[in-house]
């Protein structure tokens, strides 16, 4: 087997470090110039720029039989479907396809619960790209027979990129907005459950991935605060938040996002259930 990463950023990088050695080979797409990276040993780097290919990505893609792409869309919409889909869509071995997508497509749900089935409301023009693209992707799959699942995630966090972090940062701010709440992800999860996604890739198409407690973000930085014997910083009004745009467009979602699917049909139970889990392993590794 032979995977091909489109965007080897954070969160694909941990899956090709976790799972990479059930592949023959595993090429990453890079902005800048291919080389080394000591994050990703093993991994070949080939750079994917402005819409350009190169002939060790052709090749990288002609070998490929599993395909993960984790490139936001641009303004014209998803990169690789518009260099690549009809190449995609002509490759004889390939079994998979994962799309990196986000549970910023559902918009707000005022606090309810929601799931896979939930209409699609997006509230950002990142996220109404995000609708656009899946549906691309979907249709290509249902028009050309290919095995396309969406993994639409929720916060992602871990090693280095998490709340405890940003205490020591001095960064974390717990801003309070009444009701508020977000799902959360631990990296290794999502790993996991691209993993699972490949061992099943008939299921879905669409899949939450997401910890199983929706949480006020204020308390996900009281608890980090405390594993780390700090104080816990105060309460910051979200009116008097002073957050930019896309700070503030988080906060005008509240919704909580089941992962049902994730568990009993993919068979993906959550390491790290709730942010306490995660932010103790994310501790033991400081």
């Amino acid at each position: 087997m032979h995977l091909l990463i489109f965007g080897l950023g954070y969160t694909a990088a941990h899956f090709a470090k976790a799972f990479g050695d059930r592949f023959v080979s595993v090429t990453g797409t890079v902005r800048g110039q291919g080389g080394d990276r000591p994050d990703v040993p093993g991994i070949r780097l080939v750079p994917f720029m402005n819409g350009q290919t190169t002939p060790e990505l052709d090749e990288a893609l002609g070998q490929a039989t599993h395909v993960l792409v984790s490139i936001p869309p641009d303004d014209d919409g998803d990169p690789v479907l518009r260099v690549f889909g009809e190449a995609l869509s002509r490759l004889p071995d390939l079994r998979w396809i994962g799309y990196l997508s986000t549970v910023g497509v559902y918009g707000d749900a005022g606090g309810a619960w929601i799931d896979e089935t939930a209409p699609l409301h997006p509230t950002s023009e990142r996220n109404r790209r995000r609708v656009a693209v899946e549906s691309d992707w979907l249709a290509l799959a249902t028009g050309r027979a290919l095995p396309v699942q969406i993994f639409r995630l929720a916060g992602i966090y871990g090693p280095g990129r998490n709340a405890l972090a940003n205490v020591l940062e001095g960064k974390a701010r717990r801003i309070i907005k009444p009701g508020q709440v977000f799902n959360r992800v631990h990296v290794t999860d999502i790993a996991r459950a691209l993993n699972q996604g490949i061992e099943r890739p008939e299921a879905g198409p669409v899949f939450n991935v997401t910890d199983n407690e929706p949480a006020p973000p204020q308390d996900v930085i009281a608890h980090a605060a405390g594993l780390l014997g700090r104080s816990v910083p105060p309460d910051i009004a979200f009116a008097d938040a002073a957050l930019s745009p896309m700070g503030r467009s988080f906060y005008g979602e509240n919704k909580r996002v089941s992962n049902r699917l994730m568990r009993e049909i993919l068979g993906c139970r959550p390491l790290y259930p709730t942010y306490r889990e995660g932010l103790a392993a994310c501790f033991a590794e400081l």
